[in-house]
């Protein structure tokens, strides 16, 4: 008997732990996202303008990468390299349709700091200065690039360790003010370093703690050591550069073609420094000579992977957050999901194999894809010109400074001060201190924080049927509202006795849920949910809202069963609370119905910030996508003020209310007027 209990048990042992066909082919899809997508791809209707798309972005990439290469303070045809190869990976392994990865500005500034550390430019007559065997270049040129190719692999490394644990799912602590004021301040040091190109200038590599004040003070001691012809042809290519690319955008609906204004920027410089030898007139420095061709595979120094260790975390942290929002940004506005977690992975791989092939460190830029290109001689302010006007994007992040007062104005002090340390130590300094910051804010406020709000059920249902009495007196029988009050964990529901059904008791730990319902489904088709939000809401938990909340609207435009009882109907009641992320599937069945209207009870929401907000904002829009009515109780007038100014609300019809009761009734208002209108069609 013993015996054969055991054999029983390892049968089962055997089959809980031998995977299925099934369980691999959806663990490959996983984590390949490209066998997911690449079979459903549309070749009549996307190849020709995807083809189109990637070569003019291509061609743009060519300048770029030029540009980042030289801010990274390697030789530029590296650059080439680094926006080819980790595109590639990244589109296999990569959950952003929209992203392409490629060099990019923050990444190549704090791999910079490295390369000038450990092989300063006072070293290249220390040198040999014969060519090497790759591509023709210098022994200095081939140890700069190894530098860079060992951030780019440990920092890839890095990504890979957050991925095995798991730390995609703490990104939730990342939150919009923060990213922003992050991304806008690594971009003002990027501006900065490029000040000695724009001006002509020939300045010594200055980084560290409050660098970027070093900088402006040498610039401001030297000023008058500025080159007139190097700040005009800065000014210039400045100028065409924003102009060209606004009329690109604003005519981009009328021309199939976009104008790379980049490329032809390059090649005009090119063109003029080649006919006038601006090198020798104008003592204007240029690039120099582009090699072809793509040197062999070779492993990035593991002897250095110590003294880059701080550059690789920089660039592992910021080259994630900031590749991050931009495949969450496209996710949502184009309506699919992105895996966080994946993304580790997928920018991991992007880093570490490209670091064998001789590419700066990498990461996702919107519209973006590579291309490999071989040019001749270019001047650096031109260069320069570009990586200025590239980020303009992320300069102009400073306009939300204006959303975020007037939204949450802990916020905005959030979004100054992580501003602060970034220009005045580093981007991953920024980036460490705004999370911090943030979390402390939120558990200094959760304490005072109000948690639940208990309402007398006898007052309520009083309410209910007193401020509904006058809307609800001419309605035939059939078709009056049944107001049900579950009274939930609190003992005051066994006192109610003027019910119209026997009261339920909700599960333990759930809060007192009134449910509006029609009593004959199919007579009337329209019911109401009333859902009580009990907690803040707040980044640590506005994702699991969200989440909830559009499980039961789907499930409730997903259901098509219709119910031949009354009291099948009946039995349908809605979560209370969605304080803590629980959503109870047995509470969460909803009637087959045309038409639904929901209730949110904010009067526990005792306080808010910027992404829960922006949360409530984006619910709304998306449930009136979904013909779902959604109506906001007991507000406070903050919360109504942040909501009205983030987002573009429905002003013809109001969806405040100062109670739940007042809700009710403008939505039954409403119908009877919808069918009062049919009738009169009819």
């Amino acid at each position: 008997m013993t015996g054969a209990k055991r054999k029983k048990r390892s049968v089962l042992w055997g089959k809980l732990h031998t995977p299925h066909r099934e369980d691999i082919k959806q663990w490959c899809k996983r984590r390949l996202p490209i066998l997911e997508w690449a079979p459903q791809y549309n070749l009549k209707e996307n190849l020709l303008p995807d083809t189109v798309s990637g070569i003019m972005l291509a061609v743009q990439q060519v300048a770029q990468g030029l540009s980042f290469a030289m801010l990274s303070s390697v030789h530029p045809v590296f650059g080439l390299y680094g926006s080819l190869f980790p595109a590639i990976i990244y589109a296999i392994f990569g959950m952003g349709r929209h992203v392409a990865t490629g060099t990019f500005a923050l990444t190549s500034l704090i791999s910079a700091n490295a390369v000038e550390r450990l092989v300063p430019q006072s070293s290249r007559n220390l040198t040999t200065q014969s060519n090497s065997s790759v591509l023709g270049l210098s022994e200095f040129e081939l140890q700069r690039i190894g530098v860079a190719a060992a951030v780019s692999f440990l920092g890839g490394v890095i990504q890979l360790v957050m991925f095995v644990l798991q730390l995609g799912s703490a990104t939730f602590l990342l939150t919009e003010p923060v990213i922003s004021a992050m991304t806008t301040g690594a971009a003002t040091h990027v501006v900065t370093s490029q000040v000695k190109y724009l001006l002509g200038i020939k300045m010594p590599y200055i980084s560290g703690p409050l660098g970027f004040f070093y900088i402006y003070a040498y610039v401001f001691e030297n000023i008058k050591s500025v080159q007139l012809e190097a700040l005009l042809l800065s000014l210039l290519s400045i100028i065409v550069l924003v102009l060209v690319k606004e009329l690109n955008e604003q005519f981009k609906r009328k021309i199939k073609v976009v104008l790379p204004v980049d490329l032809v920027l390059i090649i005009a410089a090119s063109f003029a420094c080649y006919c006038t030898n601006m090198e020798n007139t104008y003592g204007l420095e240029v690039v120099g000579h582009i090699p072809n061709g793509i040197p062999p595979p070779r492993a990035p120094p593991m002897n250095i992977l110590s003294a880059v260790l701080t550059e690789a975390f920089g660039v592992a942290l910021v080259g994630y957050v900031a590749s991050l929002a931009l495949a969450q940004g496209s996710a949502k506005k184009f309506k699919y999901s992105v895996d966080d977690n994946q993304e580790f992975l997928a920018h991991g791989l992007s880093n570490v194999i490209p670091s064998f092939l001789f590419c700066i460190p990498s990461a996702a830029a919107m519209g973006r894809t590579a291309g490999l290109y071989s040019t001749g001689a270019k001047t650096q302010c031109v260069l320069a010109s570009i990586i200025v006007v590239g980020l303009k994007g992320m300069l102009i992040q400073f306009r939300d400074l204006k959303k975020y007062w007037n939204v949450d104005k802990i916020d905005w002090g959030i979004w100054i001060s992580t501003y602060i340390f970034t220009i005045c130590f580093a981007a991953n300094v920024g980036l460490l201190f705004g999370v911090i910051c943030t979390i402390a804010i939120v558990l200094g406020r959760f304490p005072r924080a109000k948690t639940l709000s208990i309402t007398d059920m006898k007052e309520m249902e009083l309410k209910v049927k007193t401020e509904m009495h006058d809307s609800t007196e001419n309605w035939p029988p059939s078709k009056r509202t049944n107001v049900k009050v579950f009274p939930g964990s609190l003992k005051t529901g066994s006192n109610v006795r003027s019910l119209s059904v026997t009261p339920r008791r909700m599960p333990e730990g759930v809060t007192p849920c009134l449910v509006v319902q029609s009593r004959a489904c199919q007579e009337t088709s329209q019911q109401i949910k009333i859902i009580s939000i009990n907690n803040p809401l707040v980044f640590l938990n506005a994702k699991k809202f969200s989440a909830d909340l559009m499980k039961i609207i789907l499930k409730e435009s997903d259901s098509s069963q219709p119910l031949d009882d009354v009291s099948k109907c009946e039995q349908n009641t809605l979560l209370s609370s969605l304080s803590n992320g629980n959503c109870n599937e047995e509470a969460s069945q909803p009637c087959s119905s045309e038409k639904c209207s929901l209730v949110l009870n904010c009067s526990g929401l005792t306080f808010f910030d910027y992404t829960g907000v922006s949360t409530l904002v984006e619910l709304y829009l998306d449930c009136k996508s979904r013909s779902v009515d959604v109506f906001l109780a007991n507000c406070t007038a903050s919360l109504i003020k942040a909501m009205t100014y983030y987002g573009d609300l429905d002003t013809e019809k109001p969806i405040f209310f100062d109670s739940v009761p007042a809700a009710i009734s403008i939505i039954q208002s409403n119908k009877n007027l919808s069918k009062a209108s049919d009738h009169s069609e009819v």
